[in-house]
C-alpha cells in the first residue's frame, strides 16, 4: 500500500511541475501582447486547464494501455518511470536544453518497462495499425512518433496560413482597430489554448495513476482494503476494451495541475512573455488558435504531444507570414534535438533506476 501511495505522490508532483512549467508556455503569448498581465493570465490558465483536464480521457487511455504491456507494470516500475522523466527534466533545465515533459514521461515509462522485462523489447507496444485509418492505430509509432513530428509541422504550416489569411482580410483596417479587436479576441484564443493544454497534458498523469491502480488491483494489493477505500480498485479491462478512467483520478489530476499553475506559473509566464519576440494581439490570436487546435485534435485521437513544440512552431509560422527571416533556425535546431534526445534519454535514466533498484535489492 505504501508503494501505491508513493506512485500517486510522485505522479502528482510531476503533474504539479507540469502545471507551472508547460502551462506557462501555453499562454505566454497573451502576456507578450500585453492583453493580460501575468497574474490575470495565470488565473485564466488555471481555470481553463481545470476544465480541459476534465474533458475526455483519450490521452490517458493511451498512456495507461496503449504504449507498454500493462502486465509488466508494477508500482516500483512506475516510480522509476516517473523519476526518470523528472530527472531528465531537471538535467535539461540545468544545462538549458529543451525538453518535452510529455516525451520524457513516455520515454521513462518505456525505459522502466524494458528493464523490468529483462530487455525484452516486445514489452513495448510499437505499432498496432488501425483497422480503417492510421490515426486509429495504437503503439509508440502512431501515438507518439508520428504526432511528435507532425504536430510542430502542422503548427508551422497552419500558423503561416492563418496569419496570411488574416493579413489579406485586414489589409485595409486601421492598426488601432486591429489591435483593439484582436485584443478582445485573444482572450478567447488564450482560453482555448489553456483548455486544449488541459485536455492533453493533464491526462498523461491520469494514465500513470490508472496503470498503477490496475497493477495493484491485479496483484491483490487492495484485497484487504476497507469498503470506504474501494474507489482505489481499478480492474484490468476485458480484451479489446479500453480502460475507463475513474472520475476521482480526473478530478485529482486536474486540481493538481491547476494548483501548480496558480502557485508558480506567473513567474514563468512573465519571463517568457517578456523574452519572446515582439507580438501584436492579431499575431497572438493566430498563434494561440493554431496551437490550441493542434493540441485539441491530438487529444481527440489520444496522442500525447508537446505543448511547447506546438506553441513555438505556431509562433514561428505566424512570424513567417510576414517574412521568412522570422524563422529562427536555432529554435528549429533545439526542437529537433528535443525530438532526438528526450525519449531515449529519459528512457535510459528510468532503465538505469530500475537496474539500480534491482542491485540494491528493492526489486526482485
Amino acid at each position: 500500500m505504501t508503494l501505491i501511495l508513493t506512485v500517486i505522490l510522485v505522479a502528482l508532483v510531476f503533474e504539479y511541475i507540469n502545471g507551472f512549467h508547460d502551462t506557462a508556455n501555453s499562454i505566454a503569448t497573451v502576456v507578450s501582447t500585453k492583453v493580460l498581465s501575468p497574474r490575470q493570465a495565470v488565473v485564466l490558465a488555471a481555470t481553463t486547464n481545470l476544465l480541459g483536464a476534465l474533458w475526455g480521457t483519450a490521452v490517458a487511455k493511451t498512456i495507461a494501455s496503449g504504449l507498454v504491456d500493462a502486465k509488466i507494470v508494477t508500482s516500483e516500475i512506475l516510480v522509476c518511470a516517473l523519476l526518470g522523466a523528472i530527472v531528465w527534466n531537471l538535467i535539461t533545465w540545468w544545462f538549458g536544453l529543451p525538453s518535452s515533459s510529455s516525451h520524457a514521461l513516455v520515454g521513462g515509462l518505456c525505459g522502466a518497462c524494458l528493464a523490468a522485462a529483462n530487455n525484452n523489447w516486445g514489452v513495448i507496444v510499437w505499432s498496432i495499425p488501425g483497422k480503417q485509418h492510421w490515426w486509429e492505430g495504437k503503439g509508440i509509432l502512431w501515438k507518439v512518433l508520428v504526432p511528435m513530428v507532425t504536430s510542430p509541422v502542422c503548427g508551422l504550416v497552419i500558423g503561416f496560413c492563418v496569419m496570411g489569411l488574416l493579413y489579406f482580410i485586414l489589409r485595409n483596417w486601421r492598426p488601432v482597430t486591429v489591435n483593439r479587436t484582436f485584443g478582445r479576441l485573444q482572450l478567447f484564443s488564450a482560453a482555448y489554448m489553456g483548455f486544449s493544454h488541459g485536455t492533453n497534458d493533464a491526462q498523461k498523469t491520469m494514465g500513470i495513476l490508472a496503470l498503477a491502480l490496475v497493477a495493484a488491483t491485479g496483484a491483490g494489493t487492495f484485497n484487504s482494503l476497507p469498503d470506504w477505500l474501494g474507489f482505489l480498485k481499478l480492474p484490468e479491462p476485458a480484451p479489446g476494451k479500453s480502460l475507463e478512467i475513474a472520475t476521482w483520478i480526473k478530478v485529482v489530476c486536474a486540481l493538481t495541475m491547476c494548483a501548480g499553475t496558480a502557485a508558480g506559473g506567473w513567474r514563468i509566464i512573465k519571463t517568457l512573455g517578456h523574452k519572446m519576440v515582439r507580438l501584436y494581439p492579431v499575431h497572438g490570436f493566430a498563434a494561440e488558435t493554431t496551437a490550441a487546435t493542434v493540441l485539441s485534435t491530438a487529444a481527440v485521437f489520444g496522442m500525447p504531444v508537446s505543448t511547447t513544440h506546438a506553441i513555438t512552431t505556431s509562433i514561428m509560422g505566424v512570424g513567417c507570414a510576414k517574412g521568412f527571416n522570422a524563422l529562427k533556425l536555432n529554435v528549429a535546431e533545439r526542437i529537433v534535438w528535443a525530438w532526438i534526445l528526450t525519449i531515449p534519454a529519459a528512457g535510459l535514466v528510468a532503465y538505469s533506476l530500475v537496474r539500480l533498484a534491482e542491485a540494491l535489492g528493492w526489486l526482485a
